[in-house]
């Protein structure tokens, strides 16, 4: 088991790289889901246990470029795609759905990833990030089944209007979802969070492509997060909640939620996204957490 002081500085030492490389031995791939084709990537060994890392909005599977060979060298099966309407699988969408329908929602994306859990081995491991920790915890409820554990890394920490409690914005959050994505777009194309050369670039390649329409949408749905709490709490599932200590929300309010739901909290030296700023100290983390299960 890697040490505290091995994970951070093993984090430390992160520099800027090329988002786009994945590592040595990444098979790449799509997946026909419900919405669509979802462009997949997988790295370890085909046999081993499964673990699936879901981006959130405006994200993509290289968010999880560093993440994966840690929980692939520790002896697991990672794997992640991008969700429908999102960078390689931005033609999947709800025009594809059987009927089709006009706009996102909630279903559309519970039902892709469900899809992707009952294609692989069960049960898996599986991470969501931001946005896609909703998706998560909403296909627990429907499936706890095809869970081995959950793992929300700065997943809203609320169920409703998850952005009241953002901070800075949460007294002005209640505007329109275009006007709100709009303002959450901007803070990423203009490097709000410094963000490393490489990385920005990388980002506003990855906007210039994906659907603003579906980003219109999934905001709206972060806008009306269904309260399943205690349904979370009642699933005997391992869970834990990854964050940084100047995530989006206040730490505060993910203690709050870990206790609601049963989870256990991890806090990191960074920011919105310990994926790209804190990969070993959250694998070092998740690895306990698989291993040691409900403990």
């Amino acid at each position: 088991m890697t040490t505290i002081d091995e994970a951070q500085n093993s984090d430390r030492a992160i520099g800027d790289i090329d988002w786009h490389v994945f590592p040595d031995g990444t098979r790449r791939d799509e997946f026909i889901a419900p919405s669509g084709r979802l462009a997949r990537v997988r790295l370890g060994d085909p046999s081993a246990p499964r673990v699936v890392l879901v981006p959130g909005v405006a994200g993509s599977k290289e968010d999880f470029i560093l993440l994966m060979p840690v929980l692939a060298a520790a002896g697991y099966l990672v794997e992640s795609y991008d969700i429908a309407g999102h960078y390689e699988s931005v033609g999947a969408g709800p025009a594809n759905l059987d009927p089709a329908r006009e706009r996102f929602d909630h279903d559309l994306f519970v039902d892709d990833l469900v899809a992707v859990l009952e294609a692989g081995r069960t049960p898996a491991h599986v991470l969501g990030y931001s946005f896609a920790g909703l998706v998560v915890e909403l296909a627990l409820v429907r499936r706890p089944d095809l869970f081995a554990s959950m793992t929300l890394m700065s997943a809203p920490p609320a169920v409703g209007q998850v952005f009241r409690g953002v901070k800075h914005i949460g007294l002005i959050s209640d505007m329109p979802p275009h006007r709100a994505a709009g303002l959450i777009l901007w803070g990423i194309r203009y490097n709000l969070n410094r963000t490393p050369p490489q990385r920005i670039a990388f980002v506003r390649e990855r906007m210039a492509v994906t659907s603003r329409a579906c980003i219109d949408d999934v905001v709206g749905l972060m806008m009306t997060m269904p309260d399943i709490t205690d349904a979370l709490a009642a699933i005997d599932v391992p869970a834990l909640i990854a964050v940084g200590e100047q995530d989006l929300w206040p730490t505060a309010q993910h203690e709050s939620w870990a206790r609601r739901i049963g989870a256990r909290l991890a806090v990191y030296p960074t920011g919105h996204a310990p994926c790209e700023t804190a990969p070993n100290q959250l694998a070092r983390d998740m690895i306990r957490m698989f291993e040691r299960g409900g403990e």
